[in-house]
C-alpha cells in the first residue's frame, strides 16, 4: 500500500486510501471508473439498487484452506499464488500458462436466465465463503460487462525481460524470418551469453493453425467429406462468377448495404 501510494496509484486522505484519478483521463475513463469501482466491491453502480450488494447464492461449505497452501498468500486484500512453476524449455506448459492468463473473463456456458428474468452467473470455483452463484438483473449484468472495458489509450499487454522491445536477446526467443536469423546470432555473440542453440521456428503461424489453437476449429479437414484434407484449388475474384455461384446456392449475391458514418457533432 505504501509503495502504490508513493507511485501515485493510490491517494491517502483523512486516514482513508482511494484510487488516484488522473486529470488526463477523459469523460469515458471517469464513467468506466465508476463501474469498475462498483464491480470490485461487488456492488451495483446505477439504477434503483445502486450501492447495494450483489445477491449471492451459497451452495458449498465455507473453506479456509487456500491461504495455507505452500507459496500462496492472501493478506489485506492482496493475493499471491506462486505454486505453479514452468521450466524454461517446457513450451507446452508455457503455452498453457499463457492461455490461462489471457482467457476470457466470462464463459457463456455458466450464464443463464432464471424464471424471474434475472441473470444467474455460476462461478467456476466456489468462493471461500461458499458462494457458487451471482444473481443480478440484466441491467446490472450489462454494468458488469461494461466494467471490463479497458480505459482509453491503456496498454493491455506489457513485455519485460527478454521480451521487451529493446532487449538484446529478444530475437532469440521471438520467431524470426530467414533474413533475421543471422542478426539474432550476432546479437547473441554481442551479449556474451552462453545459450543453447535455438531451434528454427516458423516466422508466422498460419491463420488455420491459429483458429485450431484458439477456437478448436480445424479448417484443414472436412468431416462431411470423409475427413479428407482441405486444399485451396482456386481463388475467384470476378464479380459475375461470384454472383452466379451464390445465386446457384440460393444466397443473395448482393453485399449488405453499408450504414452511414456517424456525423461529428460540433459544439
Amino acid at each position: 500500500m505504501e509503495m502504490l501510494t508513493r507511485r501515485g496509484v493510490l491517494v491517502e486522505e483523512m486516514g482513508q486510501i482511494w484510487l488516484a484519478e488522473p486529470d488526463a483521463d477523459g469523460e469515458e475513463a471517469r464513467t468506466l471508473r465508476t463501474l469498475q469501482a462498483a464491480a470490485v466491491t461487488h456492488r451495483i453502480a446505477f439504477g434503483p439498487r445502486a450501492g447495494q450488494k450483489v445477491l449471492t447464492l451459497r451452495g458449498a461449505m465455507p473453506r479456509e484452506d487456500w491461504a495455507q497452501q505452500p507459496l500462496c498468500a492472501d493478506i489485506d486484500g492482496f493475493s499471491l499464488h506462486a505454486a505453479e512453476r514452468v521450466e524454461a524449455h517446457d513450451r507446452k506448459r508455457l503455452e498453457q500458462l499463457c492461455r490461462y492468463i489471457t482467457r476470457p473473463t466470462l464463459s457463456d456456458q455458466r450464464v443463464q436466465l432464471n424464471a424471474a428474468g434475472q441473470v444467474e452467473l455460476k462461478l467456476k470455483t466456489p468462493w471461500r465463503d461458499g458462494t457458487t452463484h451471482l444473481v443480478i438483473s440484466p441491467l446490472e449484468f450489462m454494468q458488469r460487462l461494461a466494467a471490463l472495458v479497458p480505459r482509453p489509450r491503456l496498454h493491455l499487454i506489457r513485455f519485460h525481460g527478454v521480451m521487451a522491445p529493446n532487449a538484446k536477446l529478444r530475437p532469440l526467443v521471438v520467431p524470426q524470418g530467414p533474413e533475421m536469423r543471422d542478426q539474432a546470432t550476432e546479437a547473441a555473440v554481442a551479449a556474451e551469453c552462453e545459450l543453447e542453440p535455438v531451434q528454427a521456428m516458423p516466422h508466422r503461424i498460419s491463420w488455420a493453425r491459429l483458429l485450431k489453437r484458439v477456437f478448436d476449429i480445424d479448417l484443414d479437414t472436412r468431416p462431411n467429406c470423409g475427413g479428407g484434407e482441405l486444399k485451396i484449388i482456386a481463388t475467384i475474384l470476378e464479380r459475375p462468377v461470384i454472383e452466379k455461384i451464390l445465386t446457384h446456392r440460393g444466397l443473395d449475391p448482393q453485399p449488405p448495404p453499408r450504414g452511414r458514418a456517424r456525423e461529428v457533432v460540433q459544439d
